[in-house]
């Protein structure tokens, strides 16, 4: 992965002109053009003009002490699936391609980040209406994983391309979603940083979504700093510098239940090494049962609140324009046409119980922490097989679904080393926690990988 700095770098290259907006821009441009890159797949619209005029503008509100933030004048990327004022919104897919009108209106998410003085540099690839974890698109193409670029593995989603433009240096930052791990499993599977902020706390206008129950919108970046940085725009809140939290003393839960189960080899071996290098470092972990996690089981047994609100949201638009769609995903939208209106009572009320049995569970620690997903990348070509995918994205999808059912929060950190297979490690709690994870994660981060 290159070398690309943080934004609180890039802030102060900006602030003492080692840098100006106009070369950032101008940077992440060469690199989403390159032909040998990746740049094709993970953006689906590239706002070149738009970005440098934009840059030129942060320069000399800059010049004139006027920036109206420090990180004024840095190129983030925007996950398609939000709206861009005079842009068509398509959300990964060729059914909204025709017939949408374009955008009247930022998103709100986009809005603050406009407002901040980042720079939009272009719309980034997802698997369509953002229904997987595994990245996949067959219309726009599929971006590969950074790693082991030559085999061509898959880039995790639905954020997919949100992530590779951040693992290649075509943007700074990112703004994806995060319905059952969209933000955090394509950040494992490229070796960066993806947050799922509590719900409450983003606006979800201006989004198409999948689930209203369990969507989130959050960041992608370089750190847990940079995350922070931009969860506080996302959240209209003041950013604050980050304080990270001792290792030692840290109080750490494993959960044993469903977590753990069917690890790849190289998942599981990174995972205890690094909670090995956290308990030498004075953190204190304990192991411990979960029960309620079985739960999310039975939730999602005719497709849960996914299948049942993403069903409420298309089915007009199967109805005309589902030849189209992705098969994949059409067919697990489907799944709620069979969801009676008793069935989702009986989800809102299993879901209600859940969040409450679960918070009282992990209230005595500071955060749980998981393996992000159980499965590394897989590569794109062992995927044509349907049950193969299917396995692999469930695979994914499995942990970070846990948390989006609770209505926590969470991050995925890198916890790999240099050349080896990527692999997130997960910091999760219950809602309203987003500040402590944060600290947990800048106090960890450069430990984990030791």
């Amino acid at each position: 992965m290159p070398d690309t700095p943080t934004l609180a770098s890039l802030a102060a290259d900006l602030e003492s002109g080692a840098t100006s907006s106009h070369q950032l821009v101008e940077q992440c441009l060469a690199k989403i053009a390159d032909p040998a890159g990746e740049g094709a797949r993970a953006f689906i619209h590239v706002d070149k003009d738009a970005a440098l005029d934009a840059a030129e503008a942060m320069d000399r509100l800059r010049k004139a002490r006027a920036a109206p933030s420090p990180f004024a004048g840095i190129p983030v990327s925007i996950k398609d699936l939000f709206d861009i004022k005079g842009q068509i919104t398509r959300a990964g897919s060729r059914a909204l391609e025709e017939d949408a009108r374009p955008a009247e209106a930022d998103a709100p998410v986009v809005a603050r980040l406009r407002r901040a003085g980042f720079i939009v540099i272009g719309r980034t690839n997802m698997t369509e209406f953002a229904y997987s974890g595994i990245g996949i698109n067959p219309h726009y193409g599929t971006p590969k994983s950074a790693w082991n670029r030559g085999v061509g593995h898959v880039p995790g989603g639905s954020s997919s391309g949100a992530a590779v433009s951040i693992a290649d240096g075509m943007a700074f930052g990112a703004l994806g979603t995060d319905t059952g791990g969209s933000c955090r499993i394509p950040a494992a599977f490229n070796g960066i940083v993806g947050f799922k902020p509590t719900q409450a706390r983003v606006p979800l206008d201006g989004g198409v979504p999948l689930s209203s129950s369990l969507d989130s919108f959050g960041p992608l970046a370089r750190t847990a700093q940079c995350c922070a940085t931009m969860d506080a725009v996302l959240a209209d809140e003041p950013e604050l510098p980050l304080q990270p939290r001792p290792v030692k003393g840290m109080r750490l839960a494993v959960p044993t239940t469903v977590a753990l189960d069917d690890l790849d080899d190289e998942v599981a071996k990174t995972f205890e090494r690094a909670l090995s290098t956290l308990s030498r470092q004075g953190a204190l972990i304990e192991r411990i049962e979960v029960p309620e996690f079985h739960d999310i089981g039975v939730m999602n047994s005719k497709g849960g609140f996914a299948a049942a609100e993403s069903y409420a949201w298309h089915r007009y638009l199967l109805t005309s324009k589902g030849d189209v769609y992705d098969p994949r995903v059409r067919v697990r939208i489907l799944r709620g046409e069979g969801i009676s209106a008793a069935d989702y009572i009986d989800l809102l009320n299993a879901r209600r119980s859940f969040i409450a049995h679960t918070e009282a569970r992990i209230a005595p620690y500071d955060a749980l922490v998981l393996p992000t997903t159980a499965n590394t990348p897989p590569k794109i070509a062992d995927l044509a097989d349907d049950k193969a995918f299917d396995v692999q994205n469930l695979r994914a999808l499995r942990n970070c679904s846990l948390i989006n059912v609770l209505d926590g929060c969470a991050i995925s950190l890198p916890a790999h080393r240099e050349g080896e297979v990527p692999v997130g490690l997960m910091l999760a709690s219950s809602g309203g926690s987003d500040r402590r994870i944060f600290e947990l994660a800048a106090g960890m981060e450069n430990i984990i990988r030791v």
